[in-house]
């Protein structure tokens, strides 16, 4: 099962301290994010490297922006494969990717 490693400090600091909108950017991180893992099982059932790296991309900034630091890093390992025309990370890692992000939407 995959560890998340949230550094909740960090995201309060890109709010300066605003509980309320740290709350709405993670609704909205939520809501995004499912997405991008939607874009990422179609791109790797289509073997389609271009959308991995999209997909990937998207959550990288996201994930980061928030200090969630094991869906950054696990989506930039997938980002910089792809770009080397391989679904091979995203595919073998999707799952990973998908317990992460189930675990961020019990926050």
């Amino acid at each position: 099962m995959s560890q998340l490693q949230w550094n909740r400090d960090f995201a309060l600091e890109q709010t300066a301290g605003d509980e309320e909108l740290l709350e709405e950017l993670l609704l909205l991180f939520k809501d995004a994010s499912a997405g991008d893992l939607e874009k990422l099982r179609r791109a790797v059932n289509e073997n389609n490297a271009s959308a991995v790296v999209e997909a990937a991309h998207s959550l990288k900034g996201a994930s980061a922006s928030l200090g969630f630091e094991t869906i950054r890093s696990l989506a930039l390992e997938m980002e910089m494969d792809a770009r080397q025309d391989s679904v091979a990370c995203a595919e073998a890692k999707l799952e990973e990717m998908a317990s992460l992000l189930a675990e961020v939407g019990k926050l």
